[in-house]
């Protein structure tokens, strides 16, 4: 795992990116990382290219979101995910680590530690989780 600074973001994460949010909210989001200093990115590398990257925002010193989450399709099912959540939340010196998905990740989320409550339907047939990690 490497941490990068906003400034530092590696082409390659614009395609993680895609796997992460909706393609008309991309280019919103990298500019986002380029410019805030609250949100910092981690890339996960193996075999000499970006695997998986993990962007979080620092909410507060107790909080911090993850905004987004993403592994290469090519490298799913290694870990990675978890590992990158891992290295994050042992790292930051935030006591709450939190994300908001949907019911596809819940699982991948729970594997993780993560306390999971409905929000309930955000939007039209589409139900909500908060997922929250703290440290104990």
């Amino acid at each position: 795992m490497e941490e990068k600074t906003s400034s530092d973001i590696h082409p390659n994460v614009w395609q993680l990116l895609s796997f992460a949010t909706s393609e008309k909210n991309i280019a919103q989001e990298y500019k986002i990382y380029l410019k805030s200093s609250k949100r910092n990115w981690f890339a996960y590398w193996r075999d000499d290219e970006i695997a998986g990257c993990i962007g979080i925002e620092g909410l507060s010193q107790q909080r911090c979101e993850i905004k987004h989450i993403a592994v290469s399709p090519s490298h799913r099912r290694e870990g990675i995910g978890s590992q990158m959540i891992r290295y994050v939340f042992d790292h930051c010196t935030c006591v709450s680590l939190f994300a908001e998905t949907d019911k596809e990740a819940v699982q991948f989320y729970e594997q993780c530690g993560f306390i999971i409550s409905s929000l309930g339907e955000k939007y039209p047939g589409v139900e909500r989780f908060y997922c929250v990690l703290e440290r104990h």
